[in-house]
């Protein structure tokens, strides 16, 4: 069991305080090591969600009803991972993705693979 505790500190509001508690695995971990899993953990969550809401603007989608937000939340993560596997173009994501919908054939070669 670990618990961190984070002061956000963002003047002229006033300090404020958040613990997290994490339950691990890690046998004989340290401070220091279970420190640098959480940060691991949170910068590949981090770098994800930055690259959805950026290239897809995820944040700014309404879908609410059912199930269609998981679903919506899915058909994104499979289309930037085939973007990411998409190598020919020296493009970011976002650049790949407006390139797909312009070019037929080359939304055919990221489905190909």
């Amino acid at each position: 069991m670990a618990v961190v505790e984070s002061i956000h500190e963002v003047p002229p509001q006033a300090a404020s305080r958040e613990r997290r508690y994490y339950i691990s695995s890690l046998e004989g971990a340290d401070a220091k090591r279970m420190v640098r899993a959480i940060r691991s953990h949170w910068g590949i969550e981090n770098k994800l969600h930055y690259v959805l809401d950026v290239s897809f603007a995820e944040d700014q989608c309404r879908i609410r009803k059912g199930h269609a937000a998981e679903n919506f939340r899915r058909i994104r993560h499979m289309a930037l991972n085939l973007l990411r596997r998409e190598t020919d173009k020296k493009r970011g994501i976002k650049g790949k993705r407006l390139l797909a919908g312009w070019d037929h054939d080359y939304l055919l070669k990221l489905l190909s693979g």
